[in-house]
C-alpha cells in the first residue's frame, strides 16, 4: 500500500502541472528518491493551454489569439543504494521553459515571442541516521536558451525589438532533511534548491539589424524551496501534498543595450507559493487512484509581463496507478483555471490587453521498476 500510493504525490505536482508563476514547469521533484531498492522511472506529459484575451480599446480591442503553444515533458530517474544508509539518484528533466506568441490580429502586441528552454541533470545523495530521519544533497547542471521578441504599438519604437540568449550551462545544487514514521507512511521532506545563474552570450538586434556588438547577459534561475509531505489517515488511504515557494522576483533578463534604451529588462515577475492536497486511495493488490487540488495565488496587482500573461491558478488532477510484480504505471489529468490577467508595458506600468477565460489540460504518464 504504502508503495502505491506513495507514487501519486509526484504525479500530482509533475508533469500534469499546468505552467505555474514565471516558467515553471516541473516542480523539481524528488520521488524517485524515496523508492525502495534499485528503481528506474520514464515519465511523459502533454500540457495543452489556452490564454487569450483582446487589446485594451485604445489600441481597437483586437483579439491576441492563443497566444500559449503546447507543451511536452520528459523525465528519467534512476536510484539505487548503496548501502543501508546511503543512496543515490540520478533526475533528467527540464526544469522550465516558455512558448509565447501573440497573434497579428493584436495591434498592441501582435508579433511578441517568447521561447526559452531548460534540461537539467541532478545527482542527489541521501544518507540515513535512522529509519526516521535523513538527509539529501545534490548538485545539478542546467543547460537553457532563449529568445524574446517585442513586437506591437504598445512598443512604440521598440517594437521588432529581439535578442537571442545563447545556450548556456550553469551549476546549482540543493540540500533538504526528511522525517519519516513507515509503519503509517508518514514521510515530511523539505528540500532547498539554489538558484542557478547563467551567463548567456547575447545578440540584440532592432528588426534585422543588430544594435549593438555582442555581449553577456547574467541571468538567474530561481532558488526555490518545496516541502512535501503524506500520510496515511485510514487503512488503504493516503492524505498528501506540497507547498511550493519560488524566488521569481530574482528573475531578471537585462539585455544591456535594451537597458540603455528602455531603462529597464524585459521581464518582471512575482514569487509565487503553489499548494497542492490531495487524497490516494487502494482499491485492491492491483490498482489505486488519487485525486488533488492545487492552488497558486495572484499577485498584488492584475499587471504581468506579455511573456507571462496569466496571474494565479487553481486545478484538479485525477489519477490512477497499476502495479504488476516489479512494475507500476502511473496516469493522470489535469484541468487547470488560469487567473485572469492584464499584459503592461511602459513606465509605469500601463495594461495593453486583457486575457480571460483561460485554462490549461494535461495528460500525463510515468513507468517504474523496481529490481
Amino acid at each position: 500500500m504504502k508503495t502505491m500510493l506513495g507514487a501519486t504525490t509526484a504525479l500530482v505536482v509533475g508533469t500534469l502541472t499546468a505552467q505555474a508563476g514565471g516558467i515553471d514547469r516541473s516542480g523539481q521533484g524528488l520521488g524517485a528518491l524515496f523508492e525502495k531498492g534499485r528503481y528506474v522511472e520514464l515519465s511523459f506529459g502533454a500540457v495543452k493551454p489556452e490564454v487569450s484575451g483582446n487589446d485594451v480599446a485604445l489600441f481597437g480591442g483586437g483579439a491576441t489569439g492563443d497566444v500559449a503553444s503546447d507543451y511536452t515533458q520528459l523525465a528519467f530517474s534512476y536510484k539505487y543504494d548503496i548501502n543501508d544508509q546511503l543512496s543515490f539518484a540520478l533526475n533528467l528533466d527540464q526544469p522550465f521553459g516558455a512558448d509565447v506568441l501573440y497573434s497579428a490580429t493584436s495591434a498592441a502586441l501582435g508579433g511578441t515571442n517568447a521561447e526559452a528552454t531548460s534540461t537539467q541533470l541532478t545527482g542527489i545523495l541521501r544518507y540515513k541516521f535512522n529509519d526516521r530521519v535523513s538527509v539529501h544533497a545534490g548538485l545539478r547542471a542546467t543547460k537553457s536558451d532563449g529568445f524574446i521578441r517585442l513586437q506591437g504599438a504598445a512598443y512604440a519604437g521598440l517594437s521588432t525589438y529581439n535578442v537571442t540568449l545563447g545556450s548556456d550551462v550553469a551549476p546549482g545544487y540543493l540540500v533538504g532533511v526528511a522525517y519519516e514514521i513507515p509503519d503509517i507512511a508518514l514521510r515530511v521532506a523539505l528540500t532547498y534548491n539554489s538558484e542557478v545563474k547563467h551567463d548567456f552570450l547575447t545578440t540584440e538586434r532592432l528588426g534585422a539589424a543588430q544594435i549593438a556588438p555582442q555581449s553577456v547577459t547574467n541571468v538567474t534561475l530561481p532558488q526555490s524551496v518545496n516541502l512535501d509531505f503524506q500520510s496515511g489517515i485510514a487503512e488503504d488511504t493516503l492524505l498528501f501534498g506540497q507547498i511550493r515557494w519560488v524566488d521569481w522576483s530574482a528573475f531578471r533578463v537585462d539585455p544591456t543595450a535594451f537597458v540603455g534604451l528602455a531603462g529597464g529588462g524585459l521581464i518582471d515577475l512575482e514569487d509565487s507559493v503553489t499548494y497542492s492536497l490531495g487524497i490516494g486511495r487502494r482499491f485492491n493488490e492491483t490498482w489505486a487512484g488519487s485525486v488533488s487540488v492545487s492552488y497558486e495565488g495572484k499577485g498584488t496587482d492584475n499587471l504581468v509581463s506579455p511573456l507571462a500573461p496569466t496571474d494565479g491558478r487553481i486545478g484538479l488532477t485525477v489519477g490512477g496507478i497499476y502495479s504488476h510484480e516489479n512494475m507500476k504505471v502511473s496516469f493522470g489529468v489535469n484541468y487547470t483555471k488560469l487567473g485572469d490577467a492584464q499584459p503592461e508595458t511602459g513606465t509605469p506600468d500601463v495594461a495593453r490587453a486583457s486575457m480571460t477565460g483561460n485554462s490549461a489540460l494535461g495528460v500525463g504518464v510515468k513507468v517504474g521498476w523496481s529490481f
